[in-house]
């Protein structure tokens, strides 16, 4: 098929190089623009743009899709759009411009979390799954018939770093699947059933760790927040990001207090305590909380 693709981030890299792979025609490739990066803020183009330079493919690059840009993609006649956390909206006349219209890989088992963060939110929910829906694209957010809803459970320490990076590679096959089964007519889309819940898009606020929080909560927003916005503190003053925790034991630790025990560091929150694993405080590198604790010429730690 004659397919428009748009996506940016690296978890829309492995469907952009399965639908090559299978042999589709790739018309078009819209990603987000180079956007600065790293200290020097050197512009860079996004995980999908890179890739498909690499692979040779046309490349339209638009942080949103206006009329020009709606112009140009219809122009090429695509049979089919497929989007990948593109990160812009696909609105109306672009949107039935394709034969088979727009399909969406989401990383949530719809109608639950609908939106930008659907894998940060059922992580920081401390929801036991979520899934891969591939559906099609409505003008409403994220609310098409779907042809995949399948749902995968979210291990006991996974980051939404690590569960993205999951679910990215497990939705190729569905996509493909679906991409099939459009082409010969065989693929069904099915009303999607349940209450919708929605995930917005996070800020650097809900990465701020209150201490006052149960352990068991505080667990589910530090590895819903990683790896961006990141989950942080405040240690004489200053942010004091913290990378990776594990559940800790029952100890009597205050909220905030930072102690040592049997070689672990653990910080006391409103109910039981957590163990630090790995942390970055201000003006440093990330490194192992214990080498961080060991370094610390102070008789009490406490966080803000």
């Amino acid at each position: 098929m004659r397919i428009a693709f748009a996506g940016t981030p690296d978890a829309a890299v492995p469907t952009l190089e399965e639908l090559v792979e299978a042999g589709h025609e790739l018309v078009a490739v819209i990603t987000r623009e180079d956007a600065p990066v790293g200290r020097k803020r050197r512009l860079t183009p996004s995980a999908v743009g890179a890739r498909a330079q690499a692979l040779g493919l046309p490349i339209i690059k638009a942080n949103r899709i206006d009329d020009a840009v709606m112009a140009e993609i219809s122009a090429l006649e695509p049979e089919l759009g497929v989007v990948v956390a593109y990160g812009g909206l696909i609105r109306e006349p672009l949107l039935s411009a394709p034969k088979h219209g727009w399909i969406n890989l989401h990383f949530s088992l719809l109608p639950k979390w609908r939106g930008a963060a659907p894998v940060q939110r059922a992580v920081m929910a401390g929801d036991s799954e979520t899934g891969v829906a591939v559906f099609q694209l409505e003008a409403g957010l994220d609310t098409g018939p779907t042809f995949v809803n399948r749902p995968v459970a979210i291990e006991a320490h996974e980051t939404a770093g690590d569960l993205l990076e999951r679910l990215s590679t497990l939705g190729v096959a569905d996509v493909v699947a679906t991409v099939a089964g459009i082409a010969d007519g065989s693929a069904v889309a099915s009303p999607q059933q349940g209450e919708p819940s929605h995930a917005a898009k996070l800020e650097t606020a809900d990465g701020v760790i209150d201490w006052q929080q149960d352990a068991k909560a505080l667990d589910a927003q530090i590895r819903g927040v990683t790896p961006d916005p990141g989950a942080s503190t405040t240690w004489h003053g200053e942010r004091f990001k913290i990378h990776r925790v594990a559940p800790g034991p029952d100890a009597s630790l205050e909220p905030g207090a930072v102690a040592l025990q049997e070689k672990r560091v653990l910080v006391g929150a409103g109910a039981g305590t957590l163990e630090l694993v790995e942390v970055q405080p201000a003006g440093k590198r990330a490194m192992a909380a214990g080498d961080w604790f060991r370094g610390v010429q102070e008789d009490e730690v406490r966080f803000g």
